[in-house]
């Protein structure tokens, strides 16, 4: 038997950083997971090759449609799936190799096998049994499945399935109006194929503000998305894939049906009732606040625990659990995770949107500026959308901001981190951003909390 101080189970973004901020504290660390390369979900099959099909679709677009306005003329753009594809997965080995190498310079134990519990503080992988005093699970998520449309990876598909099509399909329908479905969508209508979403509730991205989905909706409509919302999806027969909305039956032809409506913590094979670990009401694994399970000595972090399934939420608890079982201070502030929707435009968001502040009663003044009015977005044919900042009426601290445009989720960050030390919007408005950028919108955005914005009436 084999003993460390600390077994991680998931080579996610989760497991991997909490593995390696151990190492870092002197912890001897093994870290288990079932595939052959490391990252997880999100390096291998989930973030990382998503964006790269995102970054060469929106190169093709442009080439496509948009490079002419410029003064490029191109002729005969087509497409090479096959040569996309390889470009993706060319990222995507770069990336766990990448791991691999940290792993092996930090000294962490790298175990490749399915791991299942045979008591508290003991796993078995294979033949080999480990144990250490601590074991952190971080298994991660798997795609939703609806009990009527089973993936067979030919018509019905996953994400997972989705990011490796030979072939541009006809007619794509994606069930489910969230970031996944959005992503994949933008990508294979880009590339040619006609692309409806279906979703269930009143509208997609339905965690973003009602004004932010409605200007969302209508640019991905100008597109080419088809989004058919209050839909409930019944089945699929034949190519046809149906749904109900109003008493009504709708009919969607599809030769691929993408089904994107969310994902559920993955635990399946780890045998918890064997370590005395507990699972909460929705089957994901019960914790306290410190991220310790039901069972002393066992943590669980990331996807598998309530909280958005997000790769840097899973991080961030993956950072703090290491120090904790270090006896250091780890700090997570859950209220302040952003969330982005990759597509282009981008949405991004964090902490309280305007609607939501407004439910809860709270006095509120919002900053608007859109993009339009910044030069830099301009010349970067990005002058849809807008920032939008809401702070506390009383007190001008930030409580949260939502952004529609280019490159949305590299211009939260700044709004993130002055929430982060409870900063003002005035304590954003007068930090100095640099001419021209699109960060300048920010900065309006949060004069106009104020109503003192310079370059909006």
């Amino acid at each position: 038997m084999s003993s460390y101080d600390l077994i991680v189970i998931g080579a996610g973004p989760g497991g991997y950083v909490c593995a390696f901020r151990a190492a870092q504290l002197g912890l001897k660390v093994a870290l288990v997971d079932k595939r052959a390369t490391l990252g997880g979900t999100c390096l291998n099959v989930g973030c990382i090759p998503s964006k790269a099909l995102l970054a060469s679709s929106e190169h093709f677009l442009f080439a496509q449609k948009h490079a002419a306005e410029h003064g490029i003329k191109i002729d005969g753009v087509s497409i090479d799936v096959a040569a996309m594809l390889k470009k993706k997965d060319g990222i995507v080995a770069k990336m766990t190799g990448g791991i691999s190498m940290l792993a092996k310079a930090r000294k962490v134990t790298v175990i490749i096998g399915e791991a299942k519990f045979t008591a508290a503080n003991t796993v078995a992988v294979g033949d080999q049994s480990l144990t250490a005093k601590n074991i952190v699970i971080a298994t991660g998520s798997a795609p939703v499945e609806l009990p009527f449309m089973k993936f067979d990876g030919e018509t019905i598909i996953s994400s997972d399935h989705a990011i490796s099509l030979p072939a541009v399909p006809k007619k794509l329908v994606v069930v489910g109006g969230g970031a996944i479905g959005l992503e994949l969508g933008s990508v294979w209508s880009r590339l040619g194929a006609d692309v409806t979403v279906v979703e269930f509730l009143p509208k997609i991205a339905a965690t973003n503000d009602d004004d932010i989905v409605r200007n969302f909706t209508r640019l991905l409509q100008k597109q080419g998305l088809k989004i058919e919302c209050g839909a409930k999806v019944t089945g699929f027969s034949k190519g046809i894939l149906t749904a109900e909305r109003d008493g009504k039956v709708l009919e969607f032809p599809a030769d691929k049906v993408l089904v994107a409506v969310g994902r559920r913590p993955y635990a399946d094979n780890l045998n918890l009732p064997a370590a005395g670990v507990e699972l909460t009401d929705k089957k994901r694994i019960k914790v306290d606040a410190h991220l310790k399970t039901t069972a002393p000595g066992i943590w669980a972090i990331g996807d598998v625990i309530d909280g958005p399934m997000l790769a840097h939420k899973a991080e961030e608890d993956g950072v703090a659990v290491a120090e904790w079982i270090a006896g250091k201070h780890g700090h997570i502030n859950w209220d302040l995770m952003p969330a982005i929707i990759y597509t282009e435009p981008e949405v991004a968001s964090v902490g309280l949107g305007e609607d939501a502040a407004k439910a809860k009663g709270l006095a509120i003044n919002v900053g608007k500026f859109n993009f339009a009015a910044n030069a830099r977005a301009l010349a970067n044919d990005a002058g849809d959308g807008y920032v939008k900042i809401i702070a506390d009426a009383k007190t001008d601290k930030i409580l949260g901001a939502q952004i529609l445009g280019k490159n949305a989720g590299e211009l939260i960050g700044e709004i993130v981190a002055h929430m982060e030390y409870g900063g003002s919007a005035e304590d954003l408005a007068r930090t100095i951003h640099a001419h021209p950028t699109m960060s300048e919108a920010v900065k309006e955005a949060a004069m106009a909390v104020s109503k003192s914005a310079i370059h909006a009436i």
